[in-house]
């Protein structure tokens, strides 16, 4: 089978799954890369040191492009991530399988006037007679797109998949992390609510419970952060570490015994859930994150809170201090449902699996009862 996989860059959260498709393809794999990486992310550590030969960037020159665009009419199967639609356009009027690997279109409220114009937008780029399905990035994606009418029986729980760390003893790891620590990781914006963090350690202090809390990250929100941080007597329990490769972030993980997840509904995906729970952490995340609901089971392997509510925010941490147990419970879970399931390998199979399905006329739908590639259901955001 040929797989062209097509997103706007190439980076750490792609080369894992991109590595196994490689494999599974037998060499018969394409990464077409669309646009230069942003600076904000290359600060952030996602560029590859050294992109595999499988990897194409289309924007270099018009020699290149062309050769992509040839690549992707001619595959077996294309991956269509965020990327401009005229890549696609010659693949969709011919007629063949294309997996549209999407996070959530609607992560902001949008004026109502913007609705026609999106619904013709979608109806037109994803026929219903045309063989188009949806890799759902997001546990919301299939209810913002089924409002428009689109990818209604035909979208499947996918995600990211960074690279997927195997312990010889994950009992061990456990027992060596501080119980104490929490840990906050990604980007200083509103949206992320960094800010509920530094909420959660007034709110400790105040009742004497013992911790640690590290945040990482730089952005727009580190000088107010730190400023809430000074004004409310926590430099002695709160350190900000500032930006740092992605493998320094894991080794923190693998630290701290409780890991919190705060964005809104602006958080597409969230890799860095795929990762706290591979690190045996136990989370504490907003239901409203598209990675949360695929991820995790309240109170199974970690714990759901409604999001923009501190006071549930701060419920969680506070029984996870005082009941190590449930810590501990909740990191083991955590940490096989990375390791089992959602990860690199197990989606590149589960996805070769789909794929031959698919391309074969069969019923895709019964593949897979859970995991990635089984079909999602439409779950609405109640976030206000």
């Amino acid at each position: 089978m040929n797989i062209v996989f097509v997103s706007n860059y190439y980076n750490h959260h792609q080369h894992p799954l991109s590595q196994e498709l490689f494999k599974l393809c037998h060499g018969e794999f394409t990464f077409v890369a669309t646009s230069e990486m942003r600076a904000d992310r290359k600060a952030l550590g996602y560029v590859q040191d050294s992109a595999p030969d499988y990897v194409l960037r289309a924007h270099t020159s018009e020699e290149t492009k062309k050769l992509c665009l040839k690549r992707i009419l001619d595959a077996d199967v294309v991956l269509a991530g965020s990327a401009p639609e005229e890549y696609f356009n010659a693949r969709r009027k011919a007629g063949k399988l294309i997996l549209r690997y999407a996070e959530r279109p609607l992560k902001t409220k949008t004026p109502f006037w913007r609705a026609v114009p999106r619904y013709l937008r979608w109806h037109i780029r994803n026929p219903r007679q045309k063989p188009i399905y949806l890799l759902a990035a997001s546990a919301y994606a299939p209810y913002d797109f089924s409002r428009y009418g689109v990818f209604r029986d035909r979208a499947f729980r996918w995600g990211y998949f960074p690279q997927a760390k195997h312990y010889d003893d994950v009992d061990q790891l456990l027992e060596k992390k501080n119980a104490q620590k929490i840990l906050w990781a990604g980007r200083h914006l509103d949206w992320k609510r960094p800010d509920d963090a530094v909420f959660v350690a007034q709110e400790l202090k105040k009742k004497s419970i013992p911790f640690r809390m590290e945040i990482i990250g730089t952005g727009p929100m580190t000088d107010s952060l730190k400023r809430q941080i000074e004004e409310a007597g926590l430099c002695d329990c709160v350190t900000l570490l500032g930006s740092m490769p992605p493998e320094n972030v894991r080794a923190h993980m693998e630290e701290a015994g409780i890991y919190l997840f705060t964005s809104n509904r602006q958080e597409g995906w969230g890799a860095v859930l795929n990762e706290a729970l591979n690190s045996g952490c136990a989370v504490v995340a907003s239901r409203a994150i598209g990675s949360a609901p695929f991820l995790l089971s309240d109170r199974e392997n970690g714990i759901l809170y409604p999001s923009n509510d501190r006071k549930a925010l701060c419920r969680a941490v506070e029984e996870l201090l005082t009941d190590l147990t449930l810590q501990k419970r909740l990191g083991q879970r955590g940490y096989r449902t990375v390791t089992e399931e959602w990860n690199p390998q197990n989606a590149a199979n589960r996805l070769f699996r789909l794929c031959e399905t698919l391309l074969s006329g069969q019923d895709p739908l019964s593949l897979f009862a859970a995991g990635p590639c089984s079909p999602a259901p439409v779950l609405k955001d109640e976030t206000p």
